[in-house]
């Protein structure tokens, strides 16, 4: 009796927050339809999969596939243009939107704040492909912006797409410009919350702007960089699909072939699906890695980490 008051007691109580646990069920249905159920999918690295018996009917393959992974020549290739492509765009873009949202914050007058974060956000919301678009325009080899002012000034145009150094700069670039706007909301929002009385105290030791940024500002937001540091080094080999496979041409597949490309090519346009589903596989156990590495050392030197 006592145990069915007490459920009736708790039935009581939680009735109260229906209504936030109504809110809390479409992310959960959302995470669970789109993030866990297709994870049965990884069943397909380990099978001969054929499309007439379907996953539960084809044959057990055992770790055939990742074999092959780790047999084919280009493998090693697209393995260190992926990490290397990550690492070089990590170090590049990670200090733009820190820098942005520092700059914005010492913005005084407001009119001018919002036209300046509008200004610096407005590429986020273009298409990969309007960007690339545009960097092809930019840098065609005739009717480029760049090779045209490159001939007014009496030089002979450069083919600067058909060269394989031209991928990664405009790769990185391109992505900073598009992202470092949109990025820097989170920065801001952490310099939204820190204690004015700092300020305050900064100022009647008399620190300058700069000293308040350096001392007030960053180590405010440490942690918020440091736990943004963590989930970037957890994506080191989940590098963007859509630009690097629109940027790619015979002349550079040398540096812009990557995991996600060369998924896309043998899964896709060769129906490798068990293959394909294998090198996914095999990118995302080594980004659980990274994430967990870099997590504890995070942990160990900032006291900072996800968990």
């Amino acid at each position: 009796m006592n145990q069915f008051s007490g459920l009736k007691r708790s039935y009581q109580k939680n009735k109260r927050y229906k209504q936030l646990y109504l809110l809390a069920l479409i992310p959960f249905l959302f995470v669970l339809i789109f993030n866990y159920i297709p994870m049965s999918g990884i069943l397909l690295a380990f099978k001969d999969y054929s499309i007439r018996k379907g996953i539960m009917g084809s044959p057990w393959a055992g770790l055939k596939y990742f074999r092959q992974l780790f047999s084919i020549p280009i493998f090693p290739t697209i393995l260190k243009n992926t990490i290397v492509l990550s690492l070089e765009s990590m170090l590049f873009s990670f200090p733009f939107p820190i820098i942005l949202a520092l700059a914005f914050n010492e913005i005084r007058n407001a009119k001018l704040k919002k036209v300046f974060q509008t200004i610096t956000f407005a590429p986020y919301f273009i298409s990969t492909v309007v960007i690339v678009s545009i960097i092809f325009q930019m840098f065609s080899y005739r009717y480029g912006v760049i090779n045209s002012f490159v001939n007014a000034l009496g030089f002979e145009s450069v083919n600067f797409t058909g060269l394989s150094g031209f991928f990664k700069p405009s790769y990185i670039i391109s992505g900073i410009w598009q992202g470092a706007g949109y990025s820097s909301i989170l920065y801001i929002a952490a310099l939204a919350s820190v204690d004015l009385s700092l300020y305050e105290a900064a100022a009647i030791d008399g620190a300058s702007r700069f000293q308040k940024v350096l001392h007030v500002d960053l180590p405010c937001i440490t942690p918020t960089i440091v736990i943004t540091l963590i989930l970037s080094a957890g994506n080191i080999l989940s590098i963007g699909f859509e630009k690097v496979y629109l940027l790619q041409n015979p002349a550079n597949y040398n540096v812009s072939e990557i995991i996600a490309t060369y998924v896309y090519k043998t899964g896709i346009e060769q129906a490798q699906f068990s293959f394909s589903t294998a090198v996914g596989l095999f990118n995302a156990v080594v980004n659980c890695i990274m994430l967990l590495i870099v997590n504890m050392i995070a942990n160990k030197v900032s006291e900072t980490s996800l968990f």
